[in-house]
């Protein structure tokens, strides 16, 4: 370590600190031109907000001080804002609501921290305390890029890079600082410098990436979803479907189908009429996309006919099916003022072998689905591997085999 503090008096550290600067104020106004150009994504514009002010944060914390005269805590500040405005950007793009009060949480927290003495006397206490507050942030983020489940706009690996590229810009220096792993203020200060550059080059990779899946998910939402609803269509499914059909057979892993039925939807149509009936799919889709994982596919057939094909065994399958029965549940009891209390019943249908189609495989979780309604409604019920002889033509409630023990049926009548 010795040997990097020597070697640091070669630097021009103002250099670097005015570049590291320079380019997290780049990626800012990068971000705020597609801001400029995709309107309708405002995402961009608190992100390069953030950027910028993250930027003059940085400038502000390592500048000399007879050059510019600062309240201490105003880089702190800045830095906590900037962290808040990217969880709430995050927070945008997938369609969530603002929490203005996400933004300012950190920067607060940390003035606050600061009215105690014996904090703002120890230098070290003061940067692991800001260092928890990045991680608090880092944390939320993460969260908030793990729970999109339902879409599939960036790779995993960005979902991940983001929030830890966040913590690691400012976390690992102030830690190594907190430490003496230097020898000097001027190590510290180049490493925290050149970690701002990796750190803006690889988040503007990670944002052309989240511009091009946005572009391509809207082309291919225009062509493959129900407009009513906003889920895939009948043909954009069964292509979806033997596509990882195939892919499930070649490493032999279990598919599952679901079959939906929303209760006495006639009722509902003839009782508040066709415009109460599309809230009501809209309703259910909506359920559906928050209850669900991103690679399950969902699709309207026609109708009020929608399926879902899940990569998982039945046991998986019957918890994800339950998650839906019970939350729509609760989702379809009131459209506004209205009491509908609009319930959902679910066949389940699990592939018996290698060999079975996707026909058959539809045929056994409908004779699932008439035995879901016939038994009461509003529940899950799982198909055995020969119900598809009840499947068509006749009637499967008479003789439907035995439910399988314990995860065959849920729900209530």
């Amino acid at each position: 370590m010795q040997s990097l503090g020597h070697s640091v008096g070669a630097v021009d550290i103002s250099a670097i600190v005015v570049t590291s600067s320079a380019i997290g104020a780049l990626l800012g106004l990068f971000l705020i031109i597609i801001w400029l150009q995709e309107r309708d994504t405002r995402a961009f514009a608190w992100w390069g907000a953030a950027y910028l002010i993250g930027a003059s944060a940085i400038a502000l914390w390592t500048a000399p001080q007879p050059l510019i005269v600062v309240p201490a805590s105003l880089s702190g500040v800045l830095i906590f804002t900037a962290c808040g405005m990217v969880w709430n950007g995050v927070r945008l793009f997938h369609g969530r609501p603002l929490l203005l009060s996400a933004t300012f949480g950190g920067a607060f927290v940390w003035l606050m921290c600061l009215q105690f003495p014996q904090l703002t006397a120890d230098a070290g206490q003061e940067r692991v305390t800001g260092a928890g507050i990045v991680g608090a942030y880092t944390f939320c983020i993460a969260w908030e890029l793990w729970r999109e489940r339902r879409k599939s706009l960036f790779s995993r690996a960005a979902a991940v890079g983001v929030p830890l590229m966040h913590a690691g810009m400012f976390i690992a220096p102030v830690c190594l600082r907190h430490y003496n792993l230097f020898g000097s203020d001027d190590g510290w200060l180049v490493v925290f410098a050149l970690e701002t550059m990796i750190y803006s080059v690889g988040a503007a990779f990670i944002v052309l990436l989240m511009v091009k899946d946005h572009h391509v998910q809207v082309q291919r939402t225009a062509a493959s979803t129900d407009p009513l609803t906003g889920l895939l269509n009948r043909r954009a499914f069964f292509s979806c479907t033997a596509a990882l059909y195939a892919r499930q057979r070649r490493a032999a892993r279990p598919i599952t189908l679901m079959m939906f039925d929303l209760d006495k939807f006639k009722r509902i149509n003839d009782t508040f009429g066709h415009a109460m009936g599309d809230e009501i799919l809209r309703l259910f889709s909506t359920t559906l996309r928050n209850s669900m994982r991103a690679d399950d596919i969902v699709a309207r057939l026609g109708g009020e006919e929608i399926a879902a094909v899940v990569p998982a065994d039945e046991e998986t399958t019957l918890r994800i099916a339950e998650r839906v029965r019970a939350n729509f549940q609760k989702a379809g009891a009131f459209v506004g003022d209205i009491e509908v209390n609009s319930t959902v019943s679910i066949g389940v249908a699990a592939t018996a072998d290698a060999s079975e189609t996707i026909e058959a495989l539809m045929a056994r979780a409908d004779a699932a689905l008439y035995r879901a309604k016939s038994g009461g409604r509003n529940r899950v019920c799982a198909a055995a591997p020969d119900e598809a002889a009840h499947g068509a033509g006749e009637t499967p409630a008479a003789a439907a085999p035995p439910l399988v023990p314990d995860v065959a049926v849920y729900g209530h009548a």
